[in-house]
């Protein structure tokens, strides 16, 4: 094994400002995404009720399924931006340091030997997501049910409204197959772009 060359100072220095600006960026976007989704869904279930006073016709109901999706999407995108920069952190910072930093490593080893699923989060808040969504088709169903409105053109009807709604639930899932297997892709990934030439 070669021996390894001193570092310059200003690379040391540099290497510890990237280091401490992509923990900081986790740890406000972290921060947000849980501020995002709890504060986000709040206005969406406000804006739900508001369309069912003031607007209550089914079609109006597909406003606050675009603000779910919307909001979902955030969340989403600041979920992967985060798993990106720890993987990042770990292939870079931490694969061959024995003694530099070990959080990343520590917690991706840590999720994996979590044998009781109750202690696992949810950081999309899927089942928030889906909950909202099959709460947003409620008053749909019964108001087809209530009027007995039960013909070729609202079964139609029906059917695109479910259908939109089944479509956002898809893409949670989907989302949530992605996060899943996020970390063990990007880490393998991720170490071979950070290998030495």
């Amino acid at each position: 094994m070669p021996a390894q060359l001193p570092t310059p100072d200003w690379q040391h220095s540099l290497r510890t400002e990237e280091f401490r600006a992509l923990r900081a960026t986790i740890r406000e976007r972290s921060t947000l995404r849980i501020a995002l989704a709890s504060l986000g869904l709040a206005a969406w279930a406000a804006l739900h009720l508001a369309v069912q006073v003031w607007l209550p016709m089914p079609v109006t109901l597909l406003v606050p399924l675009l603000a779910l999706a919307v909001l979902f999407e955030a969340v989403f995108a600041l979920h992967i931006g985060v798993e990106r920069i720890g993987r990042y952190l770990e292939a870079a910072y931490e694969s061959d340091a024995p003694d530099g930093p070990r959080w990343e490593h520590t917690a991706h080893a840590f999720g994996r030997t979590m044998s009781d699923s109750a202690g696992r989060l949810d950081p999309l808040f899927s089942v928030a997501f889906v909950s909202a969504a099959l709460l947003n088709l409620v008053p749909v169903v019964m108001g087809f049910a209530i009027y007995a409105q039960w013909g070729p053109g609202p079964m139609a009807e029906l059917t695109v409204y479910g259908g939109l709604h089944l479509v956002f639930i898809f893409r949670v899932m989907r989302a949530r197959q992605f996060a899943a297997r996020q970390r063990r892709d990007e880490l393998e990934q991720f170490e071979r772009l950070t290998q030495p030439d």
